[in-house]
């Protein structure tokens, strides 16, 4: 039998069985263990490390580790964490995608065809229709161009929104118009009424939403952030709302979470706040994604591609 895999960063006892079950059935060959429970000389063979939003000083407590592989998409919090470089390996999943990209587009019909409005309507008892405002007479705005981004923009398009993507570097996905850099963020925020944030959170995304941007938006638009809460200035962005330079914002991602019961957000006209619930993790479809790069470390003895520690994703 291998050494064994450390399961490390389970936010509950439950998840912890949960996980710890289904990755073992996924790959029967392997021995897992929660990292609460290995002796010293377990911690010390480990060479892998399967994580969830783990404590980095968790992670760091297993010196023989050779690479780690992350649950999640977003590895903000290990990316630097360490004093040797460390492969940190991102979950790339269909299925995460997939469901990333259905949320994106509920969320972006729920603006689309006032929501908001109507909830405030009915708590008022206000009986007035609106509009209605067709997809095609809608761009949509997409911070980042990954995966993520990508899948979130066929399921767009193909409902008929006008899509504008951008990413930091040139990057062209086919029947897509793409933007890239600093001019190009400009330009597309002042053709967006509805900017959706699905960017990595590194060193040149904290805070790329800022009241700049915001008000380079087109008066009256909305955001949806299910990337990183610290990506948006929560002050600016509540400015925004205020003054109404911004109708509604979707959030579903905060600086501190859970969302602490006193922030205003919870109880803004113009805040739609969400439990981080846009792309869960499919444990099903993870734990195969994870035994197919175990597995094939094993064969070569070399770890799957991992995070640009440069570019932080």
């Amino acid at each position: 039998m291998s050494e064994t895999i450390a399961l490390v960063g389970c936010k509950s006892p439950a998840q912890e069985a949960e996980y710890l079950h289904i990755l073992s059935a996924a790959m029967p060959e392997e021995h897992l263990a929660p990292f609460r429970t290995m002796g010293p000389a377990e911690r010390t063979a480990a060479r892998i490390a399967v994580v969830a939003n783990p404590d980095p000083a968790e992670v760091a407590a297993l010196p023989g580790l050779v690479w780690v592989q992350s649950l999640w998409a977003g590895v903000e919090k290990l990316v630097g964490a360490f004093d040797r470089p460390l492969p940190i390996v991102r979950l790339a999943d269909r299925e995460m995608a997939r469901t990333m990209a259905e949320a994106v587009l509920a969320w972006t019909y729920y603006l689309q065809r006032d929501m908001p409005a109507y909830a405030r309507q009915q708590r008022d008892r206000v009986w007035r229709p609106h509009a209605y405002r067709k997809p095609s007479d809608t761009t949509v705005g997409l911070l980042g161009l990954g995966a993520l981004g990508t899948a979130a923009a066929d399921r767009l398009v193909g409902a008929g929104f006008r899509v504008v993507g951008w990413s930091r570097t040139p990057k062209a996905v086919a029947g897509l118009d793409t933007v890239h850099g600093a001019d190009g963020l400009t330009a597309m925020l002042g053709r967006s009424d509805i900017l959706v944030c699905l960017v990595p959170l590194t060193a040149e995304t904290r805070g790329l939403v800022n009241a700049a941007r915001l008000a380079a938006l087109k008066p009256g638009a909305a955001l949806i952030n299910f990337a990183r809460g610290p990506i948006v200035v929560t002050e600016d962005l509540v400015a925004a709302l205020d003054s109404g330079q911004l109708a509604h914002a979707v959030l579903d991602v905060f600086d501190v979470e859970p969302l602490p019961a006193e922030s205003a957000l919870w109880g803004h006209p113009g805040v739609t706040v969400l439990p981080h619930v846009s792309g869960p993790t499919d444990m099903d479809s993870a734990a195969a994604t994870v035994a197919t790069n175990i597995r094939a470390y094993r064969r070569t003895g070399r770890p799957p591609s991992g995070v640009d520690a440069a570019r932080g994703y």
